[in-house]
């Protein structure tokens, strides 16, 4: 499993002589746990809705990540691999409360949290719900940032940039959680315009956000979907799975 699966046009003035037999294969123990970890779409399943911090639900000791901003919906289904366990919208503010989502049969590898989007439409209630999930939840492993590869960063995602940055650290040093940036929908971006653009954004992530982890390109609207593998190895991998 790679961190991308990218298919490149090439032109061959002559193709290789390609093998009659199929290379055998086979994953390694740690690639195998995490082709486990997904290998069942159908039995992730809600959890939970935590619209005030009382109402966050009791942690039974499982690894959390959690997602905030565009395209998380559409790209957590994709990634769970079901087409309509997270409610999707084109309307932004969808989202209302934190949505817990477990990977894998009862009683779970790991709970997914989607947290509501922030910005114009965004309410100071959901901010202070997020803050306090930070700051209390010992099971989260780490946050994802989504970014709309069609706009770009703009100064609501440089603020709450800034913002996770001030929490990757504490007064003791130590580092509760890690921060992951997601580039999504990719496919919108015109082909000679896309490697500019990505690099002006992670210029931009990098500038807000120095601990910020390199950002995963991905789209959930191509066919195939593109960067999902990758996502799903990361979120694996943060929860040491």
């Amino acid at each position: 499993m790679s961190l991308f699966t990218l298919f490149t046009k090439f032109s061959f003035s002559r193709l290789p002589q390609l093998p009659t037999h199929k290379p055998k294969f086979s994953y390694s123990t740690k690639q195998q746990q995490q082709h486990d970890l997904w290998s069942k779409p159908e039995t992730a399943d809600f959890v939970a809705a935590a619209k005030t911090i009382p109402s966050i639900p009791k942690s039974k000791g499982l690894p959390e990540v959690r997602r905030a901003n565009v395209g998380k919906s559409t790209l957590l289904n994709a990634v769970i691999g079901r087409k309509s366990l997270l409610s999707t919208s084109k309307k932004a503010g969808h989202t209302r409360a934190l949505n817990f989502y477990r990977v894998g049969p009862e009683p779970g590898k790991l709970l997914l949290v989607d947290a509501p989007g922030y910005g114009a439409r965004g309410r100071p209630e959901w901010g202070d719900l997020f803050d306090h999930y930070l700051k209390a939840r010992q099971q989260l492993k780490r946050v994802y940032i989504l970014f709309n590869a069609k706009h770009g960063l703009n100064s609501y995602d440089t603020q709450m940039l800034s913002h996770l940055s001030q929490s990757l650290i504490t007064s003791r040093g130590t580092q509760p959680f890690t921060l992951q940036a997601i580039i999504t929908k990719v496919d919108t971006v015109p082909v000679d315009k896309l490697e500019s653009a990505l690099e002006q954004m992670r210029k931009g992530i990098w500038a807000a956000a120095p601990l910020c982890l390199p950002p995963i390109v991905t789209s959930a609207e191509m066919s195939p979907p593109f960067g999902l593998d990758a996502v799903r190895r990361n979120i694996a991998e943060a929860c040491a799975l």
